[in-house]
């Protein structure tokens, strides 16, 4: 009986590296980006960062955990600060000059992130507020019956 081909398509049978890796060679394939887009995602236990092309390609990202920090002390503006100086340091390297910025959340670290930009060689082209607002809210429970 002849053996099965495994699946390249699954993910159970290829090796995955590690995700540093798989960031710097995606870095090697994009090449020089003179424009972008950052995306600041402050939740109020954290921060993610991550910045794309125009195309909405990731180039790099970062965030709070990954800068080493833990517990409540993902939530403060130093980690924003931290965390968004280590995303949009490789992408300065690549050439980019201008950048819109895109932030969602209620996070205390919003104001911190964006500072940190503006005071980086990247010029801010805009600043939206991407943030999800409830038009009606979901369906209240029921009243309560003694």
């Amino acid at each position: 009986m002849p053996k099965a081909i495994p699946r390249t398509g699954s993910r159970r049978n290829v090796r995955i590296g590690s995700r540093r890796n798989v960031r710097i060679s995606l870095r090697k394939i994009v090449g020089r980006i003179p424009k972008g887009v950052i995306h600041i995602q402050a939740s109020f236990h954290n921060i993610i960062v991550t910045v794309t092309d125009l195309r909405g390609r990731v180039v790099s990202w970062s965030s709070a955990g990954t800068c080493g920090f833990k517990g409540t002390r993902k939530g403060t503006p130093f980690a924003a600060r931290t965390a968004t100086e280590d995303a949009i340091g490789p992408v300065i390297d690549h050439g980019m000059q201008r950048a819109g910025v895109m932030i969602k959340g209620p996070g205390l670290g919003r104001d911190a992130a964006l500072q940190a930009i503006r005071r980086s060689s990247i010029r801010c082209t805009f600043v939206r507020d991407v943030t999800p607002m409830a038009h009606n809210g979901c369906r209240p429970p029921k009243k309560r019956r003694i």
